[in-house]
């Protein structure tokens, strides 16, 4: 509310109110370094969750149908960027990429949100896959469908609410995050939340008042259509 309140203020410095204005709003969108900012974060969060979408419902599949030599010690390591800081997240994924001589550009962003983004939507796929009639898929392979058919035909689509849940949520933490894109990005490959990180070490401003608020505003939005679907999803299994 705050930063909302003063991204309205026609004055330059927040300390005092002159009057109402949409300046530093209309200024954002005539930036380049801001809209290159923008066009990065949503193409790192877009790849990072495309691929995660598809890694984590596999892994979670797996992980709830399948017995395997180390599976226990897989399901610990595949879900411990839940656990680790950020911070630790961003060290070790830099020594690595430095270990292996691998240049940072924007695909190392994409690989390190990765990391993260597949865990969370491997849980929320989990705890969906949970909740699912194990029935309906043997009474698919017993009409004739094979493993594979059986899968895609009858698991996948009541799989389909906890992917786009899962998605969403993974999305929102790509977009804000900082610390593990600020160790790993190159030259410009700079993202929203390391644009904003930039600008108030000279002061905050207006316009950098705009940039969060619209930053929130986008989470927020994203991060409400996830709880309702998570919603409408228990709500369908409580029926």
């Amino acid at each position: 509310m705050v930063l909302g309140f003063y991204s309205f203020n026609k004055s330059p410095y927040s300390a005092t109110w002159q009057g109402f204005t949409l300046e530093w709003y209309q200024k954002l969108f005539s930036e380049d370094r801001i809209l290159s900012a923008v066009n990065n974060s949503l193409l790192i969060a877009f790849s990072a969750v495309t691929v995660s979408a598809v890694l984590g419902t596999f892994m979670a599949v797996g992980l709830a149908r399948y017995n395997f030599p180390g599976k226990i010690l897989y399901r610990g390591i595949s879900y411990l960027p839940l656990l680790i800081p950020d911070i630790a997240i961003a060290v070790a994924t830099l020594v690595c990429l430095a270990a292996f001589a691998i240049p940072l550009s924007i695909f190392t962003i994409v690989a390190a949100h990765i990391v993260f983004c597949l865990s969370y939507i491997g849980l929320v796929v989990s705890a969906r896959l949970n909740n699912l009639d194990p029935h309906l898929e043997e009474a698919a392979v017993d009409l004739g469908a094979t493993p594979i058919q059986a899968f895609f035909q009858v698991v996948l689509p009541q799989l389909i609410p906890g992917i786009i849940s899962g998605c969403l949520l993974a999305f929102v933490l790509s977009l804000d995050d900082f610390l593990i894109s600020s160790f790993t990005a190159g030259s410009g490959s700079s993202t929203l939340p390391i644009e904003i990180f930039s600008r108030i070490r000279a002061g905050v401003k207006p316009d950098i008042n705009a940039l969060s608020v619209m930053l929130i505003s986008i989470t927020a939005t994203v991060a409400s259509i996830a709880e309702l679907i998570r919603a409408s999803q228990d709500k369908q299994n409580n029926l």
